[in-house]
């Protein structure tokens, strides 16, 4: 198969580069799956056999910008692409691992997580398939390279990179040996840092359809371990009724947990809507007010979530509504209300006749308002 691309063009230099010197470079990885799938492609990593110096002294020679990102590991950036030696594993601890430089591509795709993404191309598009994984690929089934518990073993987050890639990529239904496999590693889910859980979780939940995932998750024990508390019942719901709408904050409060700010580590403005989210569930306030005080998408995402958990529609022209209450300004400012009132008084005025106007739908001009 031969595969192109923006990306291989952005990549050329760099492979043309090392090709010349007399080295293999080949792209690798997510680039080379969703080339082949048609999906859109972000981050281009090289594998070449070079090393680090090797990949620098052609960069130099060639007036190519190089950081030395991960020497350690075998990466170097050029042109803002990673450019990382073949390896193979020496020791690996769950967390991280002791990698030796490496010629052979087979023992480089032999230490990767999916067969799908131990894929490679080569500067003229051709990929290279050193490990069966095309077939894997276009039949949509995600499979570990080699033996599962091992690849596991080797790092724990690959538990939640399988079900995110599963979420993502896969057609088919969950490998039983697979899900067995990963009940007998949960212990190492408690090793990993939060920030990675959480990194990974978002990512996940901003899936087309992640339920499938978080429910084997839950079966599994997984869900359990990582956000303790969290109850899926409502996701499916709330993805059939959100449509095209993929809010990861949204499908992560249908679910709630204990403490998810520190099991996932959300930013502060992260909690925030995420919060805003959980109180506004059972409320009454409407589309319109919800508009005004939140915005669109926080607004749409709290009728979308009364939908799903109260199993009831939501009203006529809601969302026309939202749009109104989002362009809308409160009709009476501090000016309007001085020099009658002034400090503590002032703003409890102004919250009482905000309050009257949201109850109206926003409906009470300036002047019913003052009157």
């Amino acid at each position: 198969m031969i595969v192109s691309g923006d990306w291989l063009t952005r990549a050329a230099p760099v492979l043309h580069g090392l090709n010349r010197a007399g080295y293999q470079a080949l792209v690798v990885g997510g680039a080379v799956r969703n080339a082949v799938l048609g999906l859109p492609v972000s981050d281009v990593d090289i594998a070449t056999d070079a090393t680090p110096e090797q990949v620098m002294a052609m960069a130099a020679a060639l007036g190519l910008r190089t950081i030395p990102t991960g020497i350690a590991h075998g990466t170097v950036t050029v042109m803002g692409l990673e450019v990382t030696t073949f390896r193979r594993d020496i020791e690996t601890d769950g967390r991280h691992a002791v990698v030796a430089f490496s010629s052979d591509i087979h023992q480089d795709a032999a230490r990767r997580d999916f067969t799908m993404n131990a894929l490679y191309v080569d500067a003229a598009g051709v990929v290279i398939d050193p490990l069966g994984g095309m077939d894997d690929l276009l039949a949509r089934r995600l499979r570990f390279v080699g033996d599962a518990g091992q690849r596991i073993a080797e790092d724990y987050l690959r538990i939640l990179r399988y079900f995110r890639f599963h979420a993502i990529y896969a057609d088919q239904g969950f490998d039983a040996d697979i899900l067995a496999a990963i009940s007998n590693n949960l212990c190492g889910l408690e090793t990993l840092s939060r920030e990675r859980i959480g990194a990974e979780m978002r990512k996940l939940l901003g899936a087309n359809d992640p339920a499938p995932s978080i429910n084997t998750m839950t079966q599994t024990g997984v869900l359990r371990c990582i956000l303790p508390g969290a109850d899926p019942q409502y996701l499916a719901p709330l993805v059939h009724i959100a449509g095209d709408v993929r809010s990861w904050l949204a499908r992560l409060a249908v679910m709630g947990g204990q403490d998810v700010q520190a099991a996932l580590r959300l930013s502060k403005a992260e909690m925030d809507i995420y919060q805003t989210l959980r109180d506004e569930i059972g409320t009454m306030a409407r589309p319109a007010a919800l508009g005004w005080k939140y915005g669109r998408a926080v607004a749409m995402d709290v009728i979308h979530l009364r939908a799903a958990m109260f199993e009831t529609p939501p009203s006529p022209d809601w969302q026309a509504d939202i749009d109104r209450g989002a362009a809308a300004n409160f009709p009476v400012t501090a000016a309007d209300l001085m020099p009658a009132l002034s400090g503590p008084m002032l703003g409890e005025k102004l919250r009482g006749l905000q309050s009257r106007w949201l109850q109206s739908d926003l409906t009470l001009t300036k002047a019913q308002l003052l009157s």
